[in-house]
């Protein structure tokens, strides 16, 4: 452990964690069955007489086992206790005895701590299956995030519902937006973009790099984003239907790129064929019909008006998972999940899946596997999702039954934070806490995200740091829908996004680009953050930083399942060592005022520009060393 606060002038006890001779004190995450080994230094200067380890599972009573001295080495005293590790979440602190009183290691980071007169947070511990994978192909991936009508209007067949408007201008349109946040609007107005835009444009994304492609909702529905699922059996037609679905999946997979699709199973539409709120599938939905074979798959409060929805949300009514039937439909044999993965795809990405029940998740996992034992299963979680609780209940994500992966919004929020706190143990505390709290399998396929379709655009918010003038605060959605950056502020902004990218490549995981991030894309909130893509006026030195960034990807194999090290974090700049048998790279981006020194003069070459390392890194750069 990195000792980073101290009691005084007596350095803290140092607590390191073995597991079959290996030193793991970075981890926190173990099989089942291994036997890890906890060894305390501490220091004869804090007096103290003896070490506990104070430890419980998940909602169950504390356990004390008192740890065994071994000897006395130059000072140091040191104690040592070994435990055999069975399923479960556990949290665990260590009390030092001294005298009549007792200390307590408070954890900053699930990894480093300080020393408190009471007891703080504990150390967090995960025990998963021995047998938990996740996909060999996910390690090293680069993901692209497509939002479909949005990214290219493809020349193939599709076709436009009555009530579907389709906005002409992909240069210059704004999408529908309503006058004020929280105000009801159709999203029914689409700019074209189908899955034949994506067949054609695939060429291009191999260009950046990218082996995995996430595609926004494309089951039939009538907004243009899809969130309100019409029919799950159905590829939407203004899509292009199944056509060009099984097309993508082929054309895809010749270029070794896997398609994930986003599986909203939470809740479908008010109009869908299974609740039919309006009545286009002949009322035999949940809503027009009492005697419906779906009117238990929704929770009526008081037929047929009042009805359980996604946060209050009428357009969205919520599915009633309880129901067999209604459960069977995605995850039963033959049923959505089943379908698709059997058509190809390479896994799911689950809408809100703090909403989705344990017993569906679990269902889900074994039915993927069933089909594909390489399917990818992302949870859309915004939190620390090792001991997440949702509605009262912890749930067990990474315990091996349930998600391979979540989409890493904690980083994100880190990596907007340093750039602008210009504070590197925000990051640094990030990484640690992530990399010390999933299994190593989860930690190498994390959805390293820095924008989706519910956030901001990166490139906008690294602009309201560097220029407070951009901030959205208390502007109107008219202003916002039209504002853009000026040549200054968006050099300024393209400059941090740099670092910020380059965090997002190296570290521990898969970065997931956000269409048109790489090419500069601006836009405040959803629905800002949608525009069409700018075919022909993208920065072009901007999409050749994502090129680079995609071949050291790809080139690295330290980058596909490398150890991950903190090396340093402090006066803005942070440095990390991803390490891999014989290779290593080291990572430094300088966010402070300062050049700092990071190696060696002479020893690196820069990944980024190919040229010769002079060991000093200067202010807003980031530098991707490896070894001559």
């Amino acid at each position: 452990m990195l000792m980073k606060l101290q009691t005084g002038s007596i350095p803290l006890p140092v607590i390191t964690k073995t597991v079959g001779g290996k030193d793991v004190s970075s981890r926190g995450a173990f099989p089942s069955g291994e036997r890890v080994t906890f060894t305390v230094r501490v220091s004869r200067k804090l007096g103290a007489s003896g070490v506990v380890l104070r430890i419980n599972r998940d909602g169950e009573s504390d356990r004390d086992i008192a740890l065994d001295f071994s000897f006395t080495e130059l000072g140091w005293d040191v104690y040592n206790c070994e435990i055999e590790t069975q399923e479960g979440l556990y949290y665990y602190e260590f009390l030092f005895i001294r005298g009549g009183d007792t200390l307590f290691t408070d954890s900053i980071n699930n990894v480093d701590y300080q020393l408190s007169s009471k007891s703080g947070v504990r150390f967090r511990l995960l025990v998963y299956q021995s047998d938990f994978e996740t996909p060999e192909w996910m390690r090293g991936a680069t993901m692209y995030h497509i939002f479909v009508d949005r990214f290219c209007r493809g020349k193939g067949k599709v076709s436009k519902p009555r009530d579907a408007i389709l906005d002409e201008d992909w240069e210059n349109g704004i999408p529908q937006y309503p006058e004020k946040n929280g105000d009801r609007y159709s999203n029914n107005v689409f700019f074209g973009g189908n899955l034949w835009g994506v067949i054609e444009k695939l060429d291009h994304l191999c260009s950046l790099g990218v082996t995995v492609i996430y595609l926004s909702p494309i089951f039939k529905a009538y907004s243009n984003h899809k969130y309100d699922t019409g029919d799950y059996l159905e590829i939407d037609a203004m899509f292009g239907g199944e056509k060009a679905f099984l097309k993508l999946i082929s054309e895809a997979k010749k270029r070794g790129i896997r398609i994930i699709l986003d599986g909203v199973f939470n809740h479908t539409g008010d109009d869908s064929r299974y609740f039919d709120k309006y009545g286009k599938y002949g009322k035999t939905g949940a809503y027009t019909n009492p005697d419906s074979p779906y009117i238990d798959w929704y929770k009526f409060k008081k037929y047929p008006e009042e009805y359980k929805s996604w946060w209050g949300i009428d357009i969205l009514p919520q599915l009633n998972h309880e129901n067999k039937t209604c459960r069977d439909f995605f995850v039963g044999e033959g049923g959505v999940i089943s379908k698709y993965t059997e058509l190809g795809i390479g896994g799911w990405r689950l809408d809100v899946a703090d909403e989705l029940p344990n017993e569906f998740l679990d269902s889900l996992r074994v039915v993927a596997k069933e089909k594909n034992p390489e399917a990818l299963i992302i949870g859309e979680v915004w939190e620390n999702a090792a001991d997440k609780i949702s509605y009262g209940l912890r749930r067990r994500y990474f315990g091996g039954k349930q998600l391979d992966s979540v989409m890493n919004y904690p980083l994100k929020s880190a990596i907007v934070d340093f750039i602008k706190y210009r504070d590197a143990s925000i990051l640094a505390d990030t990484l640690v806490e992530l990399y010390s709290s999933y299994p190593p399998c989860v930690c190498d396929c994390l959805m390293n995200i820095l924008g989706t379709h519910d956030t901001e655009r990166i490139l906008t918010v690294l602009g309201v740091i560097e220029d407070s003038s951009l901030s959205a605060d208390g502007a109107e959605n008219s202003e916002l829908a039209v504002r853009r950056m000026n040549k200054k502020q968006r050099a300024a902004a393209i400059k941090l996004l740099k670092m910020a990218a380059v965090i997002q490549y190296t570290v521990f995981g898969v970065p997931s680009i956000y269409y048109g991030d790489e090419t500069g894309m601006e836009g405040y909130h959803d629905p800002f953050c949608r525009m069409p893509y700018p075919w022909g006026r993208e920065d072009a030195e901007l999409v050749e930083f994502y090129r680079t960034l995609g071949r050291i990807r790809q080139e690295e194999a330290v980058l596909k399942g490398g150890e991950f090290k903190l090396l340093r974090a402090e006066d803005g700049c942070i440095v990390y060592a991803r390490e891999k048998e014989d290779n290593s790279l080291i990572i430094a981006i300088n966010r402070s005022d300062d050049s700092v020194l990071v190696c060696e003069d002479g020893r690196y070459t820069d990944l980024l520009t190919g040229k010769r390392f002079g060991g000093v890194i200067s202010k807003n750069r980031a530098v991707i060393l490896k070894k001559k």
